[in-house]
């Protein structure tokens, strides 16, 4: 408790000491994070109290085998993180701020305490969130997203709560979720979002495939392996995409150039994203239409922009490399942590180069 206690304190100080505008943020961030904490309860006593609803109940004693689970067969912290339960009354806990000038689509960097440099800025309040993004692209002309989320990690500062944001989910995104945020707490390189997000997507998927391998649900484990496949099939779209603009933003001659070319991959990437959803989704038969899979169809309102391809590529682009890793160690788990525990160490510009040497 003097640690956490500690965090908060060095986050207000860090906030009085950064101006107004970082004041108001820590503010929110702290405030946020504590009223999570004031409605956890045990799970253990939700378990055994009467007025805790029948399918609540079996959801939360599902967490408690993932948990134990996430320690036992992935080695990751055995702690009291997801020991807890706290309904937070909204359907996300945080919304993050994404953002990306015109002509990049690298993530534009904020800077915080204990975090270090990360490639968004998170709210516990979407109206707060918002109006961030707005003033972002009205002051600083940056394309900007907001995404809504579920759940976050504190690298172990505290102990997590499961959220009534995702205690509800089919089971392989449940432990999805669980062993991602798990994965912060047992290796963080400060200031490397990419590296950090995709060490612990990659954690994620071996860990579901093991899950799902032990949980003797053939069924359920098809679904969820062709569900995995689609999701990655539509992020290598993307980062595909990403390749082509980045080079379109460095090569072009002169920004009207750059707009004409960029309209020219948005329409390639539409194309593109028309013939995936027919090859994803239900064919014809029984004189009954083919029905396109409309699952990624929220990206493609406005976008995706510049912003929301900097998001996917933070969660995806060294993915390959860790699942390398996981591989060449024979799936020992503990050893892939310490692997990557040893790249988080180095300077970023050595870990970049080992990376891309695994992914190979």
């Amino acid at each position: 408790m003097k640690r956490q206690l500690r965090l908060v304190l060095a986050a207000l100080l860090a906030g009085m000491l950064g101006g107004c505008a970082t004041v108001g943020f820590y503010a929110q961030a702290v405030q946020g994070h504590l009223g999570v904490l004031a409605r956890s309860r045990a799970i253990d006593d939700l378990l055994v109290d009467p007025a805790t609803p029948a399918d609540l109940k079996e959801r939360l004693a599902l967490v408690l085998r993932i948990r134990a689970f996430a320690s036992r067969e992935l080695a990751l912290p055995d702690n009291a993180s997801y020991l807890s339960y706290a309904d937070v009354g909204r359907p996300a806990v945080v919304w993050n701020v994404f953002a990306a000038p015109e002509f990049s689509v690298d993530a534009r960097q904020w800077c915080f305490l204990v975090a270090g440099c990360v490639g968004y800025r998170g709210y516990f309040d979407r109206a707060a969130a918002d109006r961030f993004a707005e003033r972002a692209r009205r002051e600083e002309g940056l394309q900007t997203w907001v995404g809504a989320v579920p759940a976050y990690s504190t690298l172990g500062w505290f102990d997590d709560p499961v959220l009534n944001t995702f205690v509800r989910w089919p089971e392989a995104e449940l432990a999805r979720l669980i062993f991602h945020e798990l994965a912060h707490q047992r290796v963080y390189a400060p200031g490397d979002t990419a590296f950090n997000e995709s060490y612990a997507v990659a954690v994620e998927i071996e860990g579901v495939r093991r899950w799902m391998k032990a949980n003797g649900d053939p069924a359920a484990g098809e679904a969820h392996a062709r569900s995995l496949a689609r999701r990655e099939a539509f992020f290598a779209m993307l980062l595909a995409h990403r390749d082509r603009l980045a080079t379109l933003f460095r090569q072009a001659d002169g920004d009207d150039a750059r707009r004409k070319g960029r309209k020219a991959l948005d329409e390639r990437l539409r194309a593109e994203y028309t013939a995936f959803r027919i090859a994803w989704g239900v064919p014809a038969s029984a004189g009954r239409p083919a029905q396109p899979f409309d699952g990624f169809d929220r990206w493609f309102g406005d976008g995706p922009n510049n912003a929301q391809l900097a998001s996917v590529a933070l969660y995806n682009e060294h993915v390959p490399a860790f699942k390398a890793m996981i591989e060449a160690v024979g799936g020992d788990m503990a050893r892939f942590h310490a692997r990557v525990a040893v790249l988080a160490r180095l300077p970023r510009d050595q870990r970049a180069r080992e990376l891309a040497r695994d992914a190979r």
